[in-house]
């Protein structure tokens, strides 16, 4: 039998209490066995390995219960701030008493009318002169080109009127009519605006004057007389405080009949032009009152 082996011998167990050494079976004369010895600590370092692997999981594991305890006792704090169903009962919060703050709907302000500013000799302040209102040498219109001639104004309305206009504007208290002459192809017209303080005059003027109530035609400055006795074409109208009169006819002293197309398109022209000139006038005061 060799040393280290025998068939009623116990292993010796580094681990186990009171175990016998491979080298001490009793006697002091047997030398060591040396393979023994080595397999027995090969397997001791093998068991310490174990512990420690087994001993670093157990404290990873314990360490990561901590951290997912600490998470949710943070969690269990936060529910109970902000879980809807820990929060007291309705009953338990205070009252509203505060209300929202109301703020009064703001809107825009309606634009300024331009017609409320020639409606009015208080609020129709802009400069007005017969060069303001009628501007320039020439006038075009829908293609047509009318020449200017001369110009006139007055604030004695009546000495620029005939037949019952004369009348028809004092009686309304015109303060100023402003006269201008434009020809074309042979036909000469007069376009008159007479300026009243306020809108009701001038339509009130408009209203009365009747087909004799006919401006003075005007001439001079390179246009010839005409309309002085000869059958011509007159319009009347009003818009704001000023009311606008035509005549219109031939330089020749012909008469004007229904076939003249011709003057009756002159004379519509510079009606239309009167009504431009007085609603931009407005548009341009309204437009200077709003900035």
């Amino acid at each position: 039998m060799s040393y280290g082996q025998g068939g009623s011998q116990s292993q010796w167990d580094p681990w186990k209490p009171n175990s016998q050494q491979p080298w001490s079976d009793g006697g002091s004369d047997r030398t060591p066995d040396w393979a023994a010895l080595a397999e027995a600590s090969e397997t001791r370092n093998k068991r310490r390995k174990l512990l420690f692997i087994g001993g670093g999981v157990l404290a990873t594991a314990g360490i990561g219960a901590a951290v997912a305890m600490a998470v949710m006792s943070a969690n269990g704090d936060n529910d109970a701030k902000g879980n809807p169903a820990r929060l007291p009962a309705t009953a338990a919060l205070p009252s509203g008493s505060a209300t929202a703050p109301s703020f009064a709907p703001t809107t825009a302000p309606p634009p300024l009318d331009p017609k409320d500013f020639i409606s009015s000799a208080k609020k129709d302040t802009a400069p007005l002169s017969p060069d303001t209102l009628f501007p320039g040498t020439q006038l075009t219109m829908g293609g047509n080109v009318y020449k200017k001639g001369p110009t006139a104004d007055t604030k004695d309305c009546a000495s620029a009127a005939q037949g019952t206009l004369g009348k028809v504007l004092k009686a309304n208290g015109c303060g100023r009519l402003m006269r201008v002459t434009y020809t074309k192809d042979g036909i000469a017209v007069t376009l008159g605006v007479a300026v009243f303080d306020s809108e009701a005059q001038a339509t009130k003027a408009k209203g009365q004057a009747d087909k004799k109530s006919i401006v003075k035609p005007l001439s001079g400055g390179g246009v010839k007389a005409f309309c002085n006795g000869a059958v011509c074409r007159s319009t009347t109208n009003s818009y704001g405080r000023y009311a606008y009169f035509t005549l219109t006819g031939f330089p020749t002293g012909k008469d004007v009949t229904a076939k003249d197309t011709k003057v009756f398109r002159t004379g519509d022209d510079l009606a239309e032009f009167a009504f431009t000139q007085i609603r931009r006038r407005g548009e341009a005061q309204a437009s200077a009152a709003a900035q």
